[in-house]
């Protein structure tokens, strides 16, 4: 016979035996050690389970960023929720003491950044959809390098001739580029002011055709690496 789980203890939320500013200590570091101990971003309707119900949520998260201030690591929104980062300024300390970081993952291509960059803007989006947008045939190795990354996943299947599944971003790839939700994502109108998305050049089903100069260059070879920033997770 299997032990029997035990239900999870209740803790007293309210704390009303408290004196406010006691009361308020005891919420700020109930939410950093529940962010600090969990595995990946935690949601605010998490967090709101360990505090009172009259707890200002924002400006308890706002007391807890404020004591952070000079330390090497921050409590930062992405991919939905909340999630200790360690300052970008301290990744060679880390490496040169621990190694972490020193073997990081081949920077995505120039082509599977603009691949990528479609799919998070178009999404949900075929791999033909893709096609058509690049005015060429998206190689399924690019799909695989995204999905092998976790940036891209597979999403509902398309209403087309044959029903194949469309690409959609995921936590990942929120997380990895510091995104709290898709709303996050810059402006198309600043893309277009890069050149790297012609709005003049649409198909008539809306898609756009046309991202930069590099459009074309969709099938993994031999393009110069996309760099990007990434904080250290904590």
């Amino acid at each position: 016979m299997g032990r029997r789980v035990r239900p999870r203890e209740d803790i007293d939320t309210e704390l009303v035996d408290l004196p406010p500013e006691l009361r308020w200590r005891e919420w700020m570091g109930r939410v950093e050690a529940v962010v600090f101990a969990a595995p990946e971003p935690v949601p605010r309707e998490v967090l709101a389970k360990v505090v009172g119900r009259d707890c200002n949520l924002d400006l308890l998260i706002d007391a807890i960023r404020d004591e952070l201030r000079g330390r090497p690591y921050d409590l930062v929104s992405v991919a939905g929720g909340l999630q200790h980062r360690t300052r970008t300024g301290f990744a060679d300390a880390i490496r040169a003491a621990t190694g972490l970081g020193a073997t990081a993952p081949k920077p995505l291509s120039q082509s599977e950044a603009l691949v990528l960059m479609c799919i998070a803007y178009f999404q949900p989006i075929t791999r033909g959809e893709l096609g058509r947008v690049f005015g060429k045939e998206v190689s399924r190795d690019v799909i695989g390098h995204l999905r092998a990354l976790g940036f891209i996943a597979a999403g509902p299947r398309s209403p087309t001739p044959g029903a194949p599944y469309t690409n959609v971003t995921t936590k990942t790839f929120l997380s990895h580029f510091g995104f709290e939700s898709l709303r996050d994502l810059p402006d198309i109108d600043l893309l277009e002011d890069a050149g790297l998305l012609s709005k003049d050049r649409l198909l008539a089903d809306g898609f756009p055709v046309g991202l930069g100069t590099d459009a074309t260059a969709v099938d993994g070879d031999d393009d110069e690496p996309f760099e990007r920033d990434e904080p250290l997770a904590g």
